[in-house]
């Protein structure tokens, strides 16, 4: 999949001389509007469990959100994040973006990833928010009901070891919530990602379990703050209320 996020500039090499195309008009809120939000919910959840989100994200100001159902019979990562690609296309076409924002709960923050990080999503997803994802994997993984899923968040699953893999020039920035209350996560640092290659920031949310990031007002919050925030590497997407610059670097957060 080729890269949206490029600069706004193209060169094409003709011998030893550069060529300047002229950048490609806008579609048609790119740029004057939040990007679109995507919601997807964790294994035991559906999408009702981002009404208090979708409303507080709407309220300040976000237009275009989805939250979306996966099916319970789904039983591989690999082939639910491959559909997941074809809605982020449809959401893409459907809305005039080039790129879009992801919050994704516990399973549905690992589906995303694995979208994002080996099937080219990155190319689409701008920014990807983790609530209580296990991307280290979870020990509690092997103590539950062998479902073919459950199988896949176990830490020496081979998925974990695919995420752990090189992922070099990933497009995405990643901002992962994680919370030492969150009993689903063993141990709790799981739902952090710590990768060479991946913008990563990290966000240790204090006293939240793990069913209860989804309506947590200062995690709301903090989701609001991270999909706000400029994208470092495509300046002209940022948007009309974004956070500063620095935002979006990689480093260690806390909400109290």
């Amino acid at each position: 999949m080729t890269g949206t996020g490029a600069s706004s500039r193209v060169g094409v090499e003709t011998g030893t001389d550069t060529d300047r195309l002229p950048a490609p008009a806008l579609l048609p809120t790119e740029g004057r509007s939040h990007p679109p939000v995507l919601l997807l919910h964790g294994f035991i959840d559906n999408r009702s469990v981002f009404v208090l989100l979708r409303r507080s994200l709407r309220r300040h100001g976000w237009r275009h959100l989805e939250a979306l159902n996966y099916s319970p019979l789904t039983c591989d990562i690999r082939k639910a994040a491959e559909l997941l690609g074809r809605h982020v296309e449809d959401v893409c076409a459907r809305t005039g973006h080039r790129r879009i924002d992801m919050v994704g709960h516990s399973l549905g923050g690992l589906i995303a990833r694995y979208y994002v990080q080996r099937l080219g999503g990155d190319a689409r997803i701008r920014t990807l928010v983790t609530l209580g994802t296990p991307h280290g994997g979870t020990r509690l993984a092997s103590l539950l009901p062998a479902h073919p899923l459950v199988r896949q968040m176990r830490t020496d699953s081979d998925v974990i070891k695919e995420l752990a893999a090189p992922a070099p020039n990933c497009r995405t920035h990643f901002v992962c919530f994680w919370s030492d209350l969150d009993q689903m996560m063993v141990p709790a640092e799981t739902a952090r990602i710590d990768h060479d290659d991946l913008r990563t920031r990290n966000v240790h949310v204090s006293g939240v379990g793990h069913l209860t990031f989804p309506v947590n007002g200062a995690v709301a919050a903090g989701i609001r703050e991270a999909l706000a925030a400029t994208d470092p590497l495509n300046p002209g997407q940022s948007e009309q209320t974004g956070a500063p610059p620095e935002a979006a670097a990689p480093d260690r957060a806390s909400v109290a």
